[in-house]
């Protein structure tokens, strides 16, 4: 029963989040929004403290049953372990916890949160690595299927299906970095079952320290036990110890496999009468210290000071000639979505999970590649425009990197402002009327005045008003200019309200 339950509610989430990243009409965003702030890292960074307080009491009523049931990418890690176990059965084998790696991830891991530096604790955060694959790997095939069924409704006269774009400008290296990730986790899944998740994942770590003091654990009836081992070769967690009758509870997870192949009913799981085999007294009859409470709230402290620090279309010519497409500019400043305040804010709550580029229906966000900054999303205008009445990216990020805004507030807040470029305006280069800018600005920031103040007579160019422009980018998206805008968007390093 206890296995049967962990799957259902493992198999609802993991295929709700997964559409969230995929879908791009919405439906998913309408209905499952929420389940992202479910996360850990996420509900730290974001310092919500009811999600915070409630995984922490599930954890310790429940063991680190998160691992299993919530986060997706140790969901996913059992789907691969799953498929390895259908070729080989009973290949699991009791390994002792590997203190060595574990502990140093996660104080490298915190050090790089407090420090700021984005690419290291997005490279670590588990469900960043998952959405990473799901956005850069999972979409595009989606997308793809889609606009196979739009192309097989036009032959039909329907028009159930339309056709999008399947990717985004410079995702290669974000790409490969999320095939490489996913063959790790294939393979070490395939072979050993939860290896990432008790070795490097740093919120698999932290909830170790916790799960040690849970009410409800897996339990040995001594009895009952004919030490035929088939708990410990079916536990992809390599924590049960059939010889001593022993569970390492800071590495299970609940799965329910080890009940589930004990044939002699000595496994079970419920309110626990001993203590945790990290703690039992030594032969010596002194009294250890228990490591596991002095490290809980060791790294309790470190978490809550990083929290704290956390505080402070393509146009078209009607196909008379091929348009070339549009090279995004060299920005001296980039370019955060409104409601992320700062980019110092920005920065220091992204964890890289790219729901927000998943979710952007203006094909505004795209991962990245920065080294210093990989992953974390940043805003372009080739494909689009940043609509001021479209808030999307704010109501589903799960960390606090982008603040919940209002449209009406997003339409009065300063993102960055237009920049002209004279050497690349149509009407001076190509001798044309354009005023394509100043036309389609929602804020009226840019309006059409002689190139030649003294003569009336002269090409229109765009003047913009900077105290008025809100860094939409309508202007850039829409410049007809190619390969380069005569006219883009710098960003302001922190945001203003107009």
């Amino acid at each position: 029963m206890l296995r049967t339950i962990r799957i259902t509610l493992a198999t609802v989430l993991l295929v709700c989040i997964t559409w969230l990243f995929l879908d791009f009409t919405g439906t998913a965003y309408e209905w499952f929004s929420w389940m992202p702030k479910l996360q850990f890292l996420e509900a730290i960074l974001a310092v919500n403290i009811g999600v915070i307080v409630f995984l922490i009491i599930l954890t310790l009523v429940c063991g680190r049953i998160y691992c299993s049931v919530i986060c997706p990418l140790g969901i996913m890690q059992d789907i691969f372990g799953w498929l390895g176990k259908k070729k080989k059965k009973n290949r699991y084998t009791y390994s002792k916890e590997v203190k060595w790696l574990r502990y140093p991830v996660l104080v490298v891991f915190i050090i790089a949160l407090l420090a700021g530096v984005g690419t290291l604790f997005q490279l670590l955060a588990p469900y960043s690595t998952f959405g990473c694959i799901a956005t850069t790997l999972l979409q595009p095939l989606w997308k793809m299927g889609n606009n196979v069924l739009a192309t097989l409704a036009e032959r039909a006269d329907s028009y159930a299906f339309y056709h999008v774009e399947t990717g985004l400008p410079n995702t290669g290296v974000v790409m490969t970095f999320a095939i490489v990730i996913l063959i790790i986790l294939i393979v070490l899944a395939w072979r050993n079952g939860r290896t990432y998740c008790n070795t490097i994942c740093p919120v698999g770590t932290v909830l170790s320290f916790i799960s040690r003091f849970s009410f409800l654990k897996i339990q040995f009836n001594e009895s009952k036990c004919k030490n035929c081992s088939m708990c410990s070769k079916n536990c992809k967690s390599a924590c049960i110890d059939y010889k001593t009758h022993s569970v390492d509870y800071s590495r299970c997870v609940v799965c329910g496999n080890c009940i589930e192949n004990c044939k002699f009913g000595a496994l079970k799981y419920g309110f626990s009468r001993q203590t945790s085999r990290t703690s039992k007294t030594s032969t010596t009859g002194e009294t250890p210290i228990d490591e596991s409470k002095r490290s809980f709230l060791v790294t309790t402290a470190l978490l809550t000071t990083a929290a704290m620090a956390q505080q402070k279309d393509k146009v078209m010519d009607g196909g008379l000639a091929e348009i070339e497409d549009k090279v995004a500019p060299e920005r001296q400043t980039l370019l955060t979505p409104p409601g992320s305040r700062s980019m110092k804010n920005f920065a220091q709550h992204c964890t890289g999970c790219l729901l927000c580029v998943s979710e952007c229906p203006n094909q505004v966000l795209r991962p990245s590649t920065d080294l210093l900054h990989l992953m974390m999303p940043t805003m372009s205008y080739e494909l689009g425009y940043c609509r001021p009445e479209c808030n999307r990216c704010s109501e589903v990020c799960p960390t606090g990197a982008i603040l919940p805004i209002k449209k009406e507030d997003k339409s009065s807040t300063q993102m960055g402002h237009a920049v002209w470029i004279k050497k690349n305006c149509v009407p001076l280069t190509d001798g044309v009327e354009c005023g394509n800018c100043a036309r389609h600005c929602p804020v009226g920031a840019i309006e059409m005045v002689p190139s030649d103040p003294d003569d009336e007579e002269s090409p229109a160019v765009p003047a913009v008003n900077e105290a008025r422009c809100i860094g939409c980018g309508a202007c850039e998206y829409l410049c007809p200019a190619r390969p380069f805008s005569a006219i883009y968007v710098e960003g302001h390093e922190v945001h203003k309200e107009i």
